[in-house]
């Protein structure tokens, strides 16, 4: 008889090093089966494909306000939000071991997060910003190119994992830069979990639709709004 430990199966958006990896690790601990998506898409498809048993979506950020794109799929989606977590976002500038920042010509991270580091684009107008599927994944691509006109933004984890260079750190416009990311799974798990009462599923369940709530709400609100909701954590 196999005494073997679950590991649940969490999948996030982007390459290994990604923020999204990081938040998991931070909600669920490291003994987790990590499991990388391409796209948003493919993250909240990864439960119903049964490659996952978790799926964790970035929702909101405290610079940028709603993560669209995450939060049109979740409304769509029959994915129960099971949990949440925020983490600090410290974003940097990324090159190939060697490489100087007077060298650099072209930056490339996710859109969100070059949207969080307008000052620093501001303060160097001469840099081009190249839009890419994800933070991690973006670094991977800098440092397989060896070149050091390019440069990617992303964390200190992508760094670590791909052997890239920081050439300037917190490149964000505010050091208490943040972002929520919620947990889903799916809406049976809770049927199938003999070991809660049901007036601990009922529980969860009111505190999952009031989460689920909030943000449908927030749907058409200002970035503004979402930054004061964030904050208030």
């Amino acid at each position: 008889m196999s005494t073997a430990r679950f590991r649940p199966r969490v999948a996030f958006q982007g390459q290994r090093g990604a923020f999204s990896e990081e938040a998991a690790v931070k909600l669920m601990g490291a003994e987790i089966e990590l499991v990388p998506r391409a796209t948003f898409v493919d993250l909240f498809r990864s439960i119903d494909q049964g490659v996952a048993d978790f799926a964790i979506a970035p929702i909101e950020n405290s610079l940028v306000g709603t993560i669209q794109p995450c939060l049109d799929l979740l409304y769509k989606s029959p994915l129960a939000i099971t949990g949440e977590v925020i983490i600090p976002i410290a974003q940097h500038l990324i090159g190939i071991p060697g490489a100087s920042f007077a060298e650099v010509e072209a930056v490339e991270s996710h859109p969100v997060a070059l949207a969080q580091c307008k000052r620093f684009f501001a303060l160097y107008p001469q840099l081009k910003r190249v839009e890419a599927e994800d933070t991690a994944g973006s670094v991977a691509q800098v440092v397989a190119s060896g070149n050091p006109k390019r440069a990617a933004i992303a964390g200190n984890r992508a760094a670590e994992v791909y052997g890239g260079m920081i050439i300037k750190e917190n490149v964000q416009d505010d050091e208490s830069n943040r972002t929520r990311f919620l947990l889903l799974s799916s809406p049976q798990s809770d049927e199938q979990n003999n070991n809660l009462s049901q007036s601990s599923i009922d529980r969860e369940h009111k505190r999952r639709e009031a989460l689920r709530s909030f943000f449908f709400s927030s749907k058409d609100q200002t970035k503004g709004s979402n930054y004061t909701e964030i904050e208030k954590e």
